[in-house]
């Protein structure tokens, strides 16, 4: 019986130790997060050049070898 009582003030005593701290944790300002100053838009756009320079450049490296093994007139 002794027990019982014991583990019930443990219970009661955590109980309004985390009822305190708990809400202090979880504070915090309702304010908007703030908007990213890169959206990443300007590396997909690096990308997608460099990637249309390397098909330019391959194309016309590839294209004339292509052209000289066929004789078409």
């Amino acid at each position: 019986m002794a027990f019982s009582r014991v583990s019930f003030g443990i219970t009661i005593i955590t109980t309004l130790i985390f009822s305190i701290i708990l809400p202090a944790v979880h504070a915090q300002s309702m304010a908007p997060a703030p908007t990213p100053s890169n959206d990443g838009t300007s590396i997909d756009l690096g990308i997608a050049y460099v990637l249309m320079l390397v098909a330019l450049v391959l194309t016309y490296l590839i294209h004339p070898l292509d052209a000289s093994s066929y004789s078409l007139f």
